[in-house]
Formats: C-alpha cells, structure tokens, sequence
C-alpha cells in the first residue's frame, strides 16, 4: 500500500492523540507511529522533532482555537479587562471538556499535574494574551519597576490558570458547573484585589504633599 502524502499537523495530533487514549502510553517510535498510520517516518520530523513536541503543541492549538472562536465575536473586542479573561476562560474550558480525557492522560498522574511540560507552548501563549487585554497597571514611570510589574501579573495569572485546570480535572460536579462558579469568582476577585484607583489616590496624594511641601520650603 502506497504510503500517505501530503500529511498535516493535524493529522499528526489527530493520530497521536487517539494512538495514547486508546494504549494509555506513548507509541514507542516514530517508526512504529508511522507505520501504523502509514506515512513516511521523515515526514513526521518535517513538523515535530518528537512525540513531547506535539504534546506541547496540542496544548498551544487549544490555546488558537480559543482565540479564533473570540475572535468571531463582535462583542469581544469592546470587553474591558476583566470580560476578555472571563470570555476567554470560559471558551477556553470548553475546548478542555470536549478532549478531557486526552487532557486528563497528559496531565493527571497520582492526581497531581506532573507533566507541566506540556505546557509550555501554553504558558508562553497565555502570557502575552494576558499582557495585552489592557489590564490596569499603575504608571510607576521607571521601565525597570514596570517590567517588573508586567512580569508579576503574567505569573500571577499563569499561576491562576494552573490552579483552575486543576480544580477542573477534580470537579465531578454536571457539566463541570463548579468550574464555571470557580472561574467567575476568582477572576472577580482577582480584579478586585489588582483594582489601582485606590492606589493611584493615594500616589496623587503623595506627589500633592511632596509638591506642596517643597513649594513651602
């Protein structure tokens, strides 16, 4: 039989995918996953440099595939900070459900998430959306202090997303619903903690006494 040609990467993800669900293990070569689904071997490498590589790009495809079914919402664009990353979430643990079971094979061992490496891709795509929703930061005026700053919301909302793909693979609540309870009240209130006015108040404060005080002296 002819090998196949013209193969994709989604045909590669696709396969791989169904090859580990249904052995609950990776295949044990390119050779061996090739030939069972009937491609040449050098065709794989023309797309990934090994099967850790296309798990780490599964996770990052989930990633797009949210952001193309934001991005047909008209609505989306006009969200403030808070919406865009609730929207997202939710789109986002929909994409999960429907390959949760491929979800739970690459990152659930002993209950815990061991394989972060999967991640990767992930993480990297998650930071820079989370960098450019417009998320309020205070104007601290110094580039060093500002990077800083940039750098301590990205984690902290990485962080976040760790802990609610967690909570997610332990809810065995109908359709994930304590998910949903648990992904709107912790953005929530993660913006209400991360709100500046306050904070910015007391820094116009602060710069009116100083001035004020030197004026007098």
């Amino acid at each position: 039989m002819a090998r196949k040609k013209n193969i994709s990467k989604d045909n590669l993800i696709s396969w791989y995918m169904e090859f580990v669900l249904e052995n609950n293990h990776d295949p044990k070569s390119v050779f061996s996953f090739a030939k069972e689904n009937n491609f040449e071997e050098g065709d794989f490498y023309k797309f990934y440099g090994s099967f850790e590589a296309i798990e780490q790009s599964i996770f990052s495809e989930f990633f797009n595939n949210t952001m193309k079914l934001l991005a047909k919402s008209e609505e989306y664009p006009t969200y403030d900070a808070r919406n865009k990353l609730l929207t997202f979430y939710f789109t986002f643990f929909e994409i999960l459900t429907a390959n949760r079971s491929y979800v739970v094979y690459a990152l659930r061992e002993n209950g815990d998430l061991k394989k972060l490496k999967s991640l990767k891709h992930l993480r990297q795509d998650y930071k820079i959306f989370v960098n450019n929703i417009g998320i309020e930061k205070i104007d601290l005026q110094q580039e060093k202090l500002e990077k800083i700053q940039d750098k301590t919301i990205q984690e902290s909302s990485w962080m976040h997303l760790l802990i609610t793909i967690k909570f997610w693979l332990d809810d065995a609540s109908p359709s994930f619903e304590k998910t949903d309870i648990f992904i709107e009240k912790s953005i929530n209130a993660r913006f209400d903690l991360m709100d500046i006015k306050p904070l910015k108040s007391i820094i116009d404060f602060g710069k009116f006494i100083l001035k004020e005080k030197v004026n007098f002296n």
